[in-house]
């Protein structure tokens, strides 16, 4: 592996940098470690009231997978070759998602989010990822496919 001037801790405006979501709708707190093949960061985000995610009924568990998708655009961002943008990506599919409690923001203490990379190229990655407490207890798991360089067509209305 190449030496990479990237970052081995970011704080989240150095992650808010490096990912298409910004304000309040970055949900990482921290880059707490990364190397080529997996991704480690932290939370606190899903305690706030303002949490853009939050519906009437709270931060339901789902959004989980969010936070992951979130790790995962970081990772690929940190790949990057220096001075080059990072691929842009799309979660095309989740798999095997499995949940241990209905809501996210009834967990204390800061998220772990936690992705791996299981195999790719430069069209699509498949990550593995996990969501688990402050105890290291899982709370959502899954398998999550992420599709590169597609770029989007806007139809113009007829």
């Amino acid at each position: 592996m190449t030496n990479r001037p990237s970052p081995a801790t970011l704080e989240r405006s150095g992650i808010a940098a490096r990912i298409p979501h910004s304000g309040s709708m970055c949900l990482l707190d921290r880059l707490d470690s990364w190397d080529a093949q997996q991704i480690r960061c932290s939370t606190g985000s899903h305690r706030l009231a303002d949490n853009p995610l939050r519906s009437a009924g709270g931060l339901l568990m789902p959004c989980a997978i969010e936070y992951a998708a979130q790790a995962m655009a970081l990772h690929g961002g940190l790949l990057a070759p220096p001075g080059q943008a990072p691929s842009a990506g799309y979660l095309a599919s989740v798999r095997n998602v499995q949940f241990t409690q209905a809501r996210l923001d009834a967990v204390e203490g800061d998220l772990q989010v936690q992705a791996r990379r299981l195999s790719g190229d430069e069209r699509q990655v498949l990550y593995e990822f996990e969501v688990s407490d402050a105890a290291g207890r899982t709370l959502a798991q899954g398998r999550a496919v992420v599709v590169l360089n597609t770029p989007l067509t806007l139809e113009s209305p007829a």
